[in-house]
């Protein structure tokens, strides 16, 4: 089996957790702030109540007096140990500024800690993920530059990037879907594989840490542990059974720190912050707003120009061609059946829920989930592929969609409820080109916005050529 290219992988690495790290985002959006108000609250005074800041997010939970983050927990367990290390390190805590939206040094202390805490989780959790898509994709198809555009198309050209650039789970949750995919992939694909221990705790951890940063992903999570089943069905009992038991064990293991949280901010076990949510009424129908699929919330998933995920991930959205012909091929067939059945959940939960827009959102953004495993229809599709004009075509979708994202990523991927088309109307036009762009220099040093901006392509752009350079030498050698 053709494994992706070790320097290949390092160097995506490095590109897609610097584009994911070189640009932020607003930390006043009331996701974003939510989660870091609750980790200022655990890092600094050992509680999580939130009731010193509540007035700046309308995305809150309410019990008693209190007010409470009205979020999944794992994200914002993921920023505490940054943000008690940042305090430590600069030497200041909330208790010390005035809490209010028009407070400068306010913002700056939140933007620091949004900074520290996407760059060493989002952006490193899509990182990694990109480079296990690239290992995958590459072993399905035996072409290293089919694993190159699965991988770039997933990281880059789609909004996974911008969302990654945020506190909001959507991305870690596409990135450790896959990564749990990628483990029994590979622990099911070889000789001596499945015996490997790492292989079903990653599965396990990766799967039981989805589900404490949303809570939701339990159902596509349910599917890749089916898929397992199925990988291991003519395995040995008592092999099977060891490997089984490390996978569920280590998923029980990551799925604690739901429960101590809830012990630690509630007094027990089993309440969530969504059954107090304060100001949105559509949360009491169904559970906690999820009913049924809608057709008119699906169309506007995929295909609408508010939110439709064809405006501003078009390369994804040709993966699933390519999984029409892995089911259709047998030697990928289950794993091609399972990709679609994950695209599917993710698709009829976000069309079940009665906020299916996503409020202030450049994209869909509760289907990002679903996109690693559209991705992996464009490793089908490039393989299957095979006259210049149709890779041509290929990249030339793969160009655009990265050039739209890299605008997202830039700017704000919390677009404004108020424009009917957000993508252009205000991210290219009242955003980048006027050069409203967020950067690392540009918002801690000083620097200009287009000087930021220039300085990534200066760093990125040379990282891209000498992905594509090594990917061709070693799409020679896999011949």
């Amino acid at each position: 089996m053709v494994r992706g290219p070790h320097g290949v992988a390092l160097v995506l690495f490095a590109l897609v957790w610097f584009s994911c790290a070189w640009f932020g985002s607003w930390p006043l959006n009331p996701n974003n702030a939510t989660r870091l108000f609750a980790a200022f609250s655990i890092a600094e005074r050992g509680e999580a109540t939130i009731d010193r800041y509540q007035s700046l997010t309308i995305d809150k939970a309410q019990f008693g007096d209190h007010y409470y983050m009205d979020k999944a927990p794992g994200m914002t367990l993921m920023a505490v140990p940054f943000v008690w290390g940042v305090g430590k390190i600069t030497g200041g805590e909330t208790q010390e500024l005035v809490i209010d939206v028009t407070n400068p040094r306010l913002m700056r202390f939140m933007a620091l800690r949004l900074c520290v805490a996407v760059a060493l989780g989002a952006a490193l959790l899509t990182a990694f993920a990109a480079v296990l898509l690239l290992d995958l994709a590459t072993g399905i198809t035996g072409s290293p530059a089919a694993g190159l555009y699965a991988a770039l198309g997933y990281a880059l050209g789609s909004i996974v990037w911008g969302w990654s650039t945020t506190m909001l789970g959507h991305a870690p949750v596409a990135a450790l879907l896959l990564i749990a995919t990628w483990a029994i992939w590979r622990g099911t694909s070889g000789d001596g594989e499945l015996t490997r221990w790492r292989y079903p705790l990653m599965a396990g951890l990766a799967l039981g840490w989805a589900v404490v940063i949303e809570f939701q992903a339990a159902l596509g999570g349910v599917a890749i542990a089916g898929w397992a089943l199925w990988r291991t069905r003519d395995v040995a009992w008592p092999v099977r059974g060891r490997v089984l038991a490390m996978a569920v064990g280590a998923g029980i293991v990551a799925v604690l720190p739901l429960f101590a949280y809830n012990l630690f901010a509630f007094g027990t076990l089993f309440r969530l912050g969504y059954q107090g949510v304060v100001g949105f009424n559509g949360m009491q129908q169904g559970l906690f707003g999820l009913t049924y699929p809608k057709p008119g919330a699906l169309f506007g998933i995929l295909f609408g120009v508010r939110r439709g995920l064809l405006w501003v991930s078009p390369v994804i959205v040709l993966g699933a061609l390519g999984l029409v012909s892995m089911i259709r091929a047998r030697e990928t067939r289950d794993l091609g059946v399972l990709a679609a059945a994950v695209v599917a959940i993710v698709l009829m939960v976000n069309a079940s829920y009665v906020y299916w827009d996503g409020g202030a959102s450049i994209g869909p953004r509760h289907s990002v989930p679903a996109i690693p495993f559209l991705a992996i229809g464009l490793a089908a599709l490039w393989a299957g592929s095979r006259r210049a004009w149709q890779r041509a075509a290929l990249v030339a979708v793969l160009g655009l969609s990265v050039a739209i994202n890299l605008m997202i990523a830039s700017t704000d991927v919390f677009g404004s409820e108020a424009y009917a088309n957000p993508l252009w109307d205000r991210t290219i036009l009242a955003m980048f080109l006027p050069g409203n762009i967020n950067t690392i220099p540009g918002d801690f040093f000083g620097w200009s916005a287009w000087r930021g901006f220039f300085l990534y392509l200066d760093i990125a752009v040379p990282l891209l050529v000498l992905l594509v350079l090594w990917t061709r030498g070693a799409e020679r050698r896999a011949r």
